[in-house]
């Protein structure tokens, strides 16, 4: 019987690309998406993952056509830009809601059905979650607590024998940039906001193919005991690595250089 997989943000980028290629290596896969995504690969449900009531229901009803579910994979997410003194309140609420405490909350729910299928639960984070960018701040700080909240969760659930891995993506070439919502004030910060996200969506352009993450998943899903995070793209590990070992101060001071 083919393992029964769940993707939160199927309609495009990472998720969209993993769940057709998980489809084409024989997963039943099932999609959550705001909008709804048209064609054979997969089935997917019209849902937000900040409404946990409508989730708890199309769990509960994938489980019921199914009878098990195997791996879940909170990947739904986006992304702000621009100084926090001008973010508005409402942005700052809606990134975290979305990137930490709706995975929070749709990890917990799909725990029990964990537990029976003593299956994998994979959370999508970012390098941004380990190397903070500037003028990203909400985003980072969102994706940072996607990779501790995954990592304390693992620890509480594996005697369960459900496996937790965190992935970690660079710049990745996907819609996420055009989607991602600008905050236009630049008052008192001289262009340098302006030349951060122009930045910013440059490498993002250049980046990983969306299909690179979804081969590291599919790779996760066939080791027994996959790791609890994993790095995608050689030059950010290394990134990574040099973060381990290097004085905090001098890595965001290069960070700044960068971004700043």
């Amino acid at each position: 019987m083919s393992k029964v997989v769940i993707i939160t943000g199927a309609s495009s980028g990472i998720g969209l690309t993993t769940a057709k290629f998980l489809s084409s290596k024989g997963f039943k896969v099932y999609g959550i998406s705001r909008r709804n995504t048209a064609g054979e690969d997969f089935v997917n449900y019209v849902g937000d993952v900040n409404d946990t009531e409508n989730i708890k229901n199309i769990f509960e009803q994938i489980y019921k056509i199914e009878g098990s579910i195997d791996v879940v994979i909170n990947n739904a997410g986006f992304g702000i830009a621009g100084a926090v003194e001008y973010a508005s309140n409402e942005n700052i609420e809606q990134i975290f809601n979305t990137n930490l405490i709706a995975l929070v909350k749709l990890s917990s729910l799909a725990i029990k059905y964990l537990k029976l299928s003593k299956g994998k639960l994979i959370n999508i984070s970012s390098v941004a979650g380990i190397l903070p960018i500037p003028f990203q701040a909400c985003y980072s700080a969102s994706k940072a607590g996607v990779l501790n909240f995954s990592l304390a969760l693992d620890s509480e659930i594996s005697r369960f024998g459900i496996k937790t891995t965190c992935i970690l993506p660079g710049d990745t070439k996907t819609g996420f940039t055009k989607a991602r919502v600008i905050e236009n004030k630049e008052e008192g910060y001289d262009g340098h906001i302006k030349k951060s996200i122009s930045k910013m969506e440059n490498d993002e352009q250049k980046g990983l193919e969306p299909l690179i993450i979804s081969k590291t998943i599919l790779k996760v899903l066939k080791k027994k005991n996959p790791p609890l995070k994993i790095t995608v793209g050689a030059s950010y590990k290394f990134f990574v690595f040099l973060n381990r070992i290097m004085p905090t101060r001098l890595v965001n001071f290069l960070l700044k250089k960068i971004y700043g």
